[in-house]
């Protein structure tokens, strides 16, 4: 019997291809740096990001330093669009987003969320529309764990008080987590509702997991 549904949450429960981009590249431009000297150190930090061991703001500090760039108005440029351009995704949700994490809630199911996610992302993900719908939620950066390492998926099931056998796992496929979740006795699901020509090379269907073509066929999925 399935107890709980355990989401991943960028291209799953949100995505990035609908609104405007905030990546390095656009991070290098307003910074004023050539793209390969900002790729350097964001690449090179992305690790200690994805655990909380440097913030945001010391990253992008540190990149402007190092590239005699610095100025309390790029910075500041900087951290306001990104924050904004993560608020963002959460106004241009798949419209059956909502109405699916109501009818989990509405069959008794816990819902839990594991992210690999950076800390100016966290903040964002509390603030959200979205968090008040989870019983747990698992930040990279806080728990200093991530996917796709076993440990933070058996944190989550531990404090959801449940058994793997008793979860389905829903996500886009990034960072082997369909492989890691169904190793451990879940039953991942493959979540293919943002895939579209934008997202062509960086999301790809893995055929060898259920896959779901819209929100409100994970409430199917678990009636059958």
């Amino acid at each position: 019997m399935i107890k709980a549904v355990i989401f991943d949450m960028f291209e799953t429960l949100i995505t990035h291809y609908t609104t405007s981009l905030y990546f390095s590249t656009e991070m290098a431009l307003d910074a004023g740096i050539p793209y390969q000297d900002f790729y350097h150190t964001w690449k090179e930090t992305d690790s200690a990001r994805t655990l909380g061991e440097m913030t945001f703001k010391e990253v992008i500090r540190k990149i402007l330093i190092e590239n005699n760039a610095w100025s309390q108005q790029k910075f500041d440029l900087i951290i306001s669009k990104r924050t904004q351009t993560k608020k963002e995704l959460f106004n241009k949700l798949h419209p059956q987003i909502i109405p699916m994490l109501k009818n989990l809630k509405e069959m008794g199911l816990k819902t839990a969320l594991i992210s690999n996610c950076f800390d100016e992302e966290a903040a964002v993900i509390k603030e959200s529309i979205l968090y008040p719908y989870f019983d747990i939620t698992c930040l990279s950066c806080e728990l200093k764990m991530h996917k796709p390492e076993a440990k933070i998926f058996e944190y989550c099931l531990k404090n959801l008080k449940i058994q793997p056998y008793e979860c389905l796992y829903c996500g886009d496929g990034g960072s082997s987590e369909l492989e890691t979740t169904q190793k451990l006795g879940m039953q991942p699901l493959q979540a293919c509702w943002y895939f579209s020509p934008a997202t062509e090379g960086i999301l790809t269907r893995n055929k060898n997991f259920p896959q779901l073509e819209s929100p409100i066929d994970l409430v199917s999925f678990i009636k059958i």
